[in-house]
């Protein structure tokens, strides 16, 4: 059991037969009332953010989560198939378990979230940054970077981002997975 003073975001609470983390949360106080924690709770099973206000010095359930160090190995009809780095279990994860799971190559890093107590995973989540080869753009006009336009490129794992005009089909960048956009150039 935890109290609202002991938020943080990426707390786990188990909630409604489901098991929400804490996005972000704000407290705040009214006149002469007691203090509020507005938050925003993600579902781990639907995937739905959602509001909820709780009030100050209010009992919730927690779940504890472990993250582990995977590597994506590939993708089959089945899922995508990925080993822990520590024991060389392979697990399953359905692509829809993990965000931008096409910026993913074979060979990868990621970080697989589980409940602890079932040994459950729960989703995936990429490095901040992964370094990608453009198997397809549109050349750029030379002379033409005073302006900030973006062109769509297709990467490798058949993803497409917008980068600048300078970048050349082959080149290798660098992509911020959270954000899904283009981050720089790597030499």
């Amino acid at each position: 059991m935890a109290t609202t003073s002991d938020f943080r975001n990426g707390l786990c609470l188990e909630m409604n037969k489901d098991l929400m983390i804490i996005v972000e949360f704000q407290r705040f106080q009214t006149g002469r009332g007691a203090s509020n924690v507005r938050t925003k709770l993600k579902s781990l099973t639907t995937g739905k953010i959602i509001d909820h206000t709780f009030t100050g010095g209010e009992k919730v359930e927690t779940a504890r989560i472990e993250s582990r160090p995977h590597q994506f190995l590939y993708k089959d009809d089945t899922g995508m198939v990925l080993m822990n780095t520590d024991t060389y279990d392979q697990i399953i994860l359905q692509p829809e378990m993990i965000e931008n799971h096409d910026l993913l190559k074979d060979g990868d890093p990621l970080v697989v979230v589980y409940h602890a107590e079932k040994e459950l995973p729960l989703y995936g989540e990429l490095p901040d940054f992964v370094e990608l080869e453009i198997t397809y753009t549109e050349p750029g006009i030379k002379g033409d970077t005073a302006t900030n336009t973006l062109k769509p490129a297709t990467l490798e794992t058949g993803a497409e981002v917008r980068v600048p005009l300078f970048i050349n089909q082959g080149d290798k960048i660098k992509v911020d997975t959270r954000k899904r956009t283009y981050s720089e150039r790597v030499k």
